[in-house]
């Protein structure tokens, strides 16, 4: 069975550590592909591996500077890190690439221009940031205050 799915399906179980690996073994079969990379990324992100899941986005990005996915997912993490303003810029980006199609992505971009406005925004209540990926079904990370 294709590594991204099995990943994908490990993902949405809750087993990130196993997903990871199934992502890793995908990359072996079909190279790092922006799918793979973008995979890669969120895996870590729920792992709370910032950095790498910053680095494997941004690779991801620049392997297709069109794939929504990794736009989204890049500002979740720059939301994580607190670098909102860089993380609004992205998501006006993957909404702008998206066509405004994805409530998610809107989403996303309203808390992060909420909260470059009010910066206590946050603290005022917990709010979740959506990961996305390609294909069916969203996964869910929660922002720190």
């Amino acid at each position: 069975m294709d590594g991204l799915i099995v990943g994908h399906r490990l993902m949405a179980a809750g087993e990130y550590e196993l997903a990871l690996k199934a992502y890793l073994r995908a990359a072996g079969e079909t190279g790092t592909t922006v799918d793979v990379l973008s995979a890669l990324g969120s895996a870590n992100i729920h792992l709370g591996r910032l950095g790498q899941a910053e680095d494997l986005l941004r690779k991801a990005i620049k392997e297709d500077q069109k794939f929504v996915p990794a736009w989204n997912n890049l500002g979740v993490v720059l939301m994580e890190r607190q670098k909102i303003a860089e993380a609004a810029r992205v998501f006006q980006t993957a909404f702008a690439l998206d066509s405004g199609n994805s409530d998610e992505i809107r989403q996303n971009l309203q808390r992060a221009l909420a909260q470059i406005e009010n910066p206590a925004y946050t603290s005022e209540k917990k709010e979740a940031f959506d990961l996305v990926r390609r294909g069916r079904g969203q996964y869910l990370i929660l922002s720190t205050p």
